[in-house]
């Protein structure tokens, strides 16, 4: 992680209006709070899970339908949380890419990905163009 100076982000900043040039410091740092803002979000929710969900369930109910509800209550919960665990890693990179200088910047082509897009989802790593190419092709595969 490289060391930076302290950069404060407006109240109210809108990325898709800021002149100074895509990824500026000012709009790397906006985008770094709400990949934060968001990393811990998800770890907050996750372990209130841990602790109220997941540790009190008790699954071994003596009817048969309570347990199969249970069961399935508990399965939801870990895929829910298997999701946000891979979610947390995208997060944990596209920050890491901040850092790197390369946040913002399509994997494929290396062409600036919309701030739109990154508003909306601040983990893309593919621009809008080669995202739909990538899911046609993986429709094409699925397809055969």
């Amino acid at each position: 992680m490289k060391a930076s100076t302290a950069i404060t982000v407006p109240p109210k900043y809108d990325p898709e209006k800021d002149k100074n040039g895509f990824m500026n410091p000012v709009m790397l740092e906006y985008f770094r709070q709400k990949l934060i803002a968001w990393r811990t979000e998800l770890l907050k929710e996750s372990e209130h899970t841990i602790q109220q969900t997941l540790q009190g369930t008790e699954l071994q109910k003596p009817d048969m339908a309570d347990r199969a509800s249970a069961e399935t209550d508990h399965a939801l919960e870990l895929r829910t949380r298997d999701r946000e665990r891979k979610l947390i890693s995208k997060i944990n990179s596209a920050l890491e890419s901040i850092d790197l200088g390369e946040y913002g910047y399509c994997e494929e082509t290396g062409e600036p990905i919309s701030v739109a897009r990154l508003k909306a989802r601040p983990i893309a790593t593919l621009s809008l163009e080669a995202q739909e190419r990538h899911e046609r092709l993986e429709r094409t595969k699925r397809d055969e």
